[in-house]
């Protein structure tokens, strides 16, 4: 197919791959000419060569990110995205709308409540994500806006592997007189810390993530 090597390299970013043309690890791409390297995260040692000539895909190939060795060709290969939150740009606007809405209201929050130095340092964190998001499509800690992301009413559970199973699945659980315990006891561990968060703005406006 036709592709131009810039568009190729412009959705390697979208799917939020870095470019690095001397640490070659997972989730990173290296161009050399006409040659774009790309180490798929799904991947532990193979790497995906992409050759063109001008603006046409002459030949794709499998290669050990060691040595170099082509280990096949391939007449196609899927990319998937280097992290989970990736979503479309026309969401991504509105999800960016939502944190500023909730930053609002809890900056007014804690200003009420006298809490200026909370709200300062919320304020700060939180638009440096908000700009991060918006020109990057990511930012360190997006897992805390999953809520947003993912158009989630407040206090709603997030998307777990239960959401896909059907509605009639059993579950069996060996050592449940251990496993049990333990899930309850991540929950409030969980839910303890995230509150301190919240409550002291030391992280971002709203974790709405709740452990099942």
């Amino acid at each position: 197919m036709e592709k131009p090597r810039n568009a190729i390299l412009h959705k390697l970013v979208d799917i939020q791959y870095q470019r690095n043309d001397i640490n070659f690890t997972r989730g990173t791409f290296r161009v050399r000419g006409d040659v774009i390297e790309i180490f798929p995260v799904s991947r532990g040692d193979q790497a995906v060569r992409v050759e063109l000539f001008g603006d046409e895909i002459e030949r794709i190939t499998e290669i050990d990110v060691l040595t170099g060795e082509i280990i096949g060709e391939r007449e196609h290969i899927s990319i998937f995205p280097a992290s989970h939150f990736v979503t479309a740009e026309e969401k991504m606007k509105l999800a960016l709308v939502n944190i500023e809405r909730e930053l609002e209201e809890r900056l007014a929050e804690l200003r009420e409540a006298g809490k200026l130095l909370e709200a300062q340092r919320l304020e700060q964190r939180t638009r440096y994500d908000l700009e991060m998001m918006a020109e990057m499509g990511f930012c360190s800690g997006i897992e805390n806006y999953s809520g947003p992301l993912t158009f989630r009413e407040r206090g709603a559970t997030p998307y777990t592997l239960m959401d896909f199973f059907p509605d009639d699945y059993m579950v069996v659980i060996d050592e449940s007189h251990v496993t049990l315990p333990q899930v309850r006891a991540m929950y409030n561990g969980d839910q303890a810390r995230k509150t301190v968060l919240v409550d002291h703005a030391s992280a971002c406006l709203r974790l709405r993530t709740t452990v099942l």
